[in-house]
């Protein structure tokens, strides 16, 4: 089979497998003897070099083959060639004979972002126990409005030459945003006044604490929505999201969220689970969607970074089956929940914008791609800072090096993710997180990846059987295949 093909048979139960081609949107329910002949079918319309492999893919397949990289070529385990017939008009069916296209891009030259996010300060009113971060722990820092214009008039001036339909700011960084009130503001202000007839749209991560004023200008100005952090159960939030003052901050995000949903404001939640609340992430899941209307709810668990370094794992088989029963749960009032590298339906080579020329300031005016490299003091800034102000065009002076490397850090390149099915969905997970699990050597995987793996799973699984249970065509839900659906005949 052409290697390029990338199609996986993941084991099920009672020797049922799962074949799923990523690149092609295909997914269906096969038994093991149409596995077995579907690398003959494959290699036969290839150039004859698939079908013949050794066995398994690399470490990061989950357990997982690709079809036609092991079990033989040929009829290798497929029956007589009527079977075999009904094999391969099965596979031209459901398009696994086509060439798919490549899920790849890679940016190139001087970079022209249309968007800045803005790290307006390390400071912040909450004292988080698992803060990646841990904002309130050192002398904050806060940036200037020349820092935000020349930001802001950087990304106008390129969007206005790529002829965009509107510019973005977005407020995010190592502290909470709305802390930096009036710069807040002020530079949103700033910006739209500089755009003229370009629109602009705004958006902002925070965690809640908000006066009336505040959330008053945030749902009038903050068109491109809010992702706030609020974990569910007032007394699960309350542990791990106290106040300065060490006081529970539930009340308070909770009467923002209540704003929002009476005003029909876009917001979305981002739910943190520690070890010990694992067995409460359902009914945690159940409160929000009782009680509130984000348009998302995404959950991960607490990274060992910042405050929460040293503390018990949450990345577990206790957290995958906690986070199942509450995708049942949030099933019941139409929603899927998000886990971020768990992404049925979006192929791609970038996790994010650190491979795609994000464009973050920080305080000082420097430039990151990452969203968790907010400071220079950050022990990856070295990794993630490719740019300062200065006389270069537009005020901005690139390290070009730098960034090529950001930019080479797509999926295609980590030989762990060779052979893994959720590659193309997952695109190599959060790279600060994966230099914080494995250093500066070669990725060599996670807990993260197990995880990723089972839930890719369960969605591709929850797609076939919405579709009518045979089989899964990305774009084309509710049309289930003429054939036999990966049964044998």
């Amino acid at each position: 089979m052409d290697g390029a093909r990338d199609i996986f048979a993941i084991p099920l139960e009672d020797e049922a497998y799962l074949v799923y081609a990523p690149l092609h949107g295909v997914a269906f329910a096969a038994t093991k003897g149409l596995v077995g002949a579907l690398p003959g079918v494959l290699a036969g319309e290839s150039s004859g070099d698939g079908g013949s492999g050794e066995d398994g893919g690399s470490a990061g397949d989950g357990g997982s083959r690709e079809v036609g990289k092991g079990g033989g070529g040929g009829k290798g385990g497929g029956g007589d060639e009527e079977n075999e017939g009904s094999v391969a008009a099965f596979a031209r069916e459901a398009g696994l004979l086509r060439t798919p296209p490549s899920p790849v891009t890679h940016r190139r030259g001087a970079p022209s972002p249309t968007e800045v996010t803005l790290f307006l300060t390390t400071a912040c009113n909450l004292r988080c126990t698992y803060c990646y971060a841990s904002a309130g722990d050192t002398p904050a820092t806060y940036m200037t409005m020349d820092v935000a214009k020349r930001g802001i008039d950087f990304v106008i001036d390129n969007a206005r030459r790529a002829g965009a339909p509107y510019a973005g700011v977005n407020y995010h960084g190592g502290g909470e945003p709305s802390v930096h009130w009036n710069l807040m503001t002020e530079s949103l202000a700033y910006a739209r006044e500089r755009a003229g007839d370009l629109a602009v749209i705004a958006a902002s991560a925070g965690n809640g604490v908000f006066t009336d004023r505040q959330i008053d200008w945030m749902i009038a100005n903050l068109d491109g929505g809010m992702s706030l952090s609020f974990d569910g159960l007032p007394e699960v939030h309350d542990k791990h999201r106290p106040t300065a003052q060490g006081k529970g901050s539930s009340p308070r995000v909770m009467r923002t969220m209540k704003r929002f949903t009476e005003a029909g404001y876009p917001y979305a939640v981002r739910l943190t689970v520690t070890a010990e609340q694992i067995p409460l992430l359902p009914d945690s899941i159940e409160f929000i969607l009782s009680n509130f209307t984000p348009k998302r709810v995404q959950v991960e668990p607490a990274y060992q970074l910042g405050r929460h370094e040293g503390e018990p794992d949450a990345e577990t088989e206790d957290f995958i089956a906690a986070y199942r029963e509450a995708q049942v749960r949030a099933a019941r009032f139409g929603h899927e929940l998000i886990y971020s590298a768990a992404r049925v339906g979006t192929l791609t080579n970038h996790f994010c914008g650190v491979t795609q020329d994000n464009f973050c300031l920080s305080p000082s005016g420097n430039v990151s791609a990452c969203f968790e490299a907010f400071s220079e003091e950050n022990e990856f800034a070295d990794i993630f800072f490719y740019g300062s102000s200065g006389p270069g065009p537009d005020g901005y002076t690139f390290d070009m090096d730098a960034l090529d490397r950001l930019r080479g850090l797509g999926v295609e390149h980590r030989s762990f993710c060779d052979g893994c099915f959720a590659k193309w969905n997952c695109a190599g997970d959060c790279y600060h997180k994966s230099l914080s699990a494995n250093g500066r050597g070669e990725f060599a995987g996670s807990q993260r990846c197990h995880i990723t793996r089972e839930l890719v799973k369960d969605q591709l699984l929850t797609r076939i059987a919405t579709s009518g249970g045979l089989i899964w065509r990305d774009g084309h839900d509710g049309e289930p295949c003429a054939l036999h659906g990966g049964r044998d005949e």
